[in-house]
């Protein structure tokens, strides 16, 4: 298996593409170690790891809350002496119908987990992935994080965070590419998410302009998986 011996941190696994791609990972050997803010949601997609063949340890974060990431980050060094990479995932999505219509509390929970988590998550997990001969650390950043995208029908606050965890990936790229580490990042538009375990994840794609999660997932594990003197930067994909 193409990922055997990796140790792959995936935030915000609970669900949707944190999902996907932990029991992606997980069946190409990965050793997976998932979070979500609801420790059972992550358990929940550990079993599923592990009911594919995979390893799989889960673990409660939430990455608006920095006492809970470094939390996280600790128990993690507690069960692992390195990561290979870092899949920075969580964000929660935030459409609320327009912008005067979110509170002040979404706009700051959107925020804080999107842009501040992302920051304090790297940082909390630098430590571990700097003893590994391979570091990765991945963002999904999404569309609306490239500049002038004004396709997506998320809130301004979720584009704020999103703009935050490009400007973070980027400089962040030049700064650790002394020490070895790959800093990738994605910027997808709203895609599919089929389910991992499901007949139509394994199926022959069909002919379309409909981006899945399994060709995202599949762009990750392309890039993580290079030669160490293939440095992937970024992924932009055409809006169909």
């Amino acid at each position: 298996m193409r990922f055997e011996g990796y140790r792959v941190v995936v935030t915000g696994a609970g669900r949707g593409f944190g999902r996907s791609l932990a029991i992606a990972l997980g069946r190409d050997g990965a050793e997976v170690y998932l979070s979500a803010r609801d420790f059972q949601a992550a358990e929940s997609v550990a079993e599923e790891v592990r009911h594919a063949g995979g390893r799989a340890h889960a673990f409660e974060c939430d990455l608006a809350d920095p006492e809970s990431v470094r939390e996280f980050a600790t128990t993690v060094g507690e069960v692992a002496d390195r990561i290979d990479v870092l899949v920075n995932n969580g964000a929660p999505y935030l459409d609320a119908g327009g912008f005067l219509e979110a509170d002040d509390a979404q706009i700051a929970a959107t925020i804080a987990a999107g842009a501040t988590g992302t920051v304090l998550a790297t940082k909390a997990l630098l430590p571990l992935l700097l003893r590994s001969p391979r570091p990765d650390i991945v963002t999904m950043v999404s569309g609306c994080g490239e500049y002038g995208n004004h396709r997506s029908e998320a809130h301004e606050a979720f584009y704020a965070a999103k703009s935050a965890q490009a400007g973070f990936t980027e400089v962040l790229s030049k700064r650790l590419r002394p020490q070895g580490v790959r800093v990738i990042a994605l910027y997808p538009p709203d895609f599919d998410d089929t389910d991992p375990l499901g007949p139509a994840w394994d199926a022959e794609r069909a002919d379309g302009d409909a981006l899945t999660a399994r060709s995202v997932a599949d762009c990750v594990m392309f890039a993580i998986g290079q030669p160490r003197d293939c440095y992937i930067k970024s992924f932009y994909f055409e809006q169909a």
